[in-house]
């Protein structure tokens, strides 16, 4: 089987949308007067440049190429999108059927997996995630059993996990990925890896075709507010991706800020923000632990710390009023106790350790 059977059957031909800029042969491309996208032939006032009077590329080859780079992929494995919320929510639509298909998730977990799920009406399985000793773990076993047994076609891992920090071995989804072949789609969602010492996985993507792997600008690269993810998947599955995907994802700032923020220097200063920001959540972990009304400080790979509280109602208003905002994790399963807190700067950590130690004091 190849991965395509694993598609909505009348998405397996679907061409999609075919924009005035997805498909320029040469001739086009040396032209210098565009008249066949119904564009403005003035400049906004609010655009002196003039760079916003045009669509955008679909799939800005620049940026292609270089994010191919930096992840160790083909330009053919890998598919831009407005973070990695469109990636999720594009995999479901693609491969489940309303009704029929099966979404299987580990909470407590990142929210748009189950939301990506119920937009599309596919039935979503739980295998909750086991509260260790070492913290939360992923019981893979269950999850291939879940998936096989309810007719999933998508199964996402979250690693780094979000909110619970632990994170899965290449060993881990080498195996899992193998036992769903032919059954399901396994996304392992990498939106934290940078801050982890398990490598990404996307060297196994050459040995599984049912294997997707979600990266996003936003997190190590400081770039939320541009929305650039990446789906790194087989050619012909990015292919069906990219033709159920909106006209022009990524607007010309967006694509402009990561080509920036992609280069040598700024990649290496984003290395730096990364080994200085997993100092701190190590350093601000100890100190947490230590406090009273803490009642654990869970290990982590991202970029934040799980923390259990006894009032933890009291501590996250004591927090707001104290103009600092966390968190509340509280409506998630297992976590009516907890809060999330991410990892800002040495500056900014101080800040919160004084309020949280007026918080326990209180």
């Amino acid at each position: 089987m190849s991965v395509l059977d694993l598609l909505r059957p009348e998405l397996r031909d679907f061409a999609g949308y075919g924009s005035a800029r997805r498909a320029v042969d040469p001739a086009m491309a040396a032209a210098d007067l565009w008249l066949n996208a119904n564009e403005s032939p003035h400049i906004s006032p609010g655009d002196p440049s003039g760079e916003q009077r045009r669509y955008p590329e679909p799939q800005p080859l620049n940026l292609r190429k270089k994010l191919a780079a930096v992840y160790g992929v083909a330009p053919e494995q890998l598919l831009i999108g407005r973070g990695s919320d469109e990636g999720i929510d594009l995999l479901v639509r693609a491969l489940c059927r309303a009704g029929r298909d099966a979404v299987v998730i580990c909470p407590p977990v990142f929210g748009m997996y189950a939301v990506s799920a119920r937009l599309q009406n596919a039935p979503l399985v739980e295998v909750p995630l086991i509260d260790g000793r070492d913290g939360f773990q992923c019981d893979l076993d269950a999850v291939a059993a879940a998936a096989v047994g309810n007719g999933a076609k998508v199964v996402f891992l979250c690693s780094p996990a979000n909110p619970t920090g632990q994170s899965l071995t290449l060993d881990e989804i080498d195996s899992l990925a193998s036992r769903l072949a032919d059954r399901a789609v396994l996304v392992v969602d990498e939106a934290y890896i940078e801050f982890s010492e398990q490598p990404s996985c996307t060297g196994l993507l050459a040995s599984h075709d049912n294997l997707v792997v979600l990266r996003t600008l936003s997190k190590a690269y400081a770039l939320a507010g541009a929305r650039v993810g990446a789906v790194l998947a087989a050619p012909e599955l990015i292919t069906v991706l990219r033709n159920c995907q909106a006209p022009y994802p990524l607007p010309v700032a967006s694509v402009t800020a990561a080509l920036a923020t992609l280069t040598d220097e700024a990649r290496s200063s984003a290395r730096h923000r990364v080994v200085t920001l997993r100092a701190e959540r190590e350093r601000l972990l100890q100190v947490i632990a230590r406090m009273p009304g803490v009642r654990r400080v869970y290990p982590s790979d991202g970029n934040f710390l799980l923390v259990r509280f006894d009032d933890a109602e009291t501590c996250y208003r004591q927090l707001l009023a104290a103009g600092i905002v966390v968190r509340d994790m509280r409506a998630m399963p297992q976590l009516g106790d907890a809060l999330r807190i991410s990892i800002g700067s040495a500056k900014q950590n101080l800040r919160l350790e004084a309020a949280l130690a007026e918080a326990a004091a209180a």
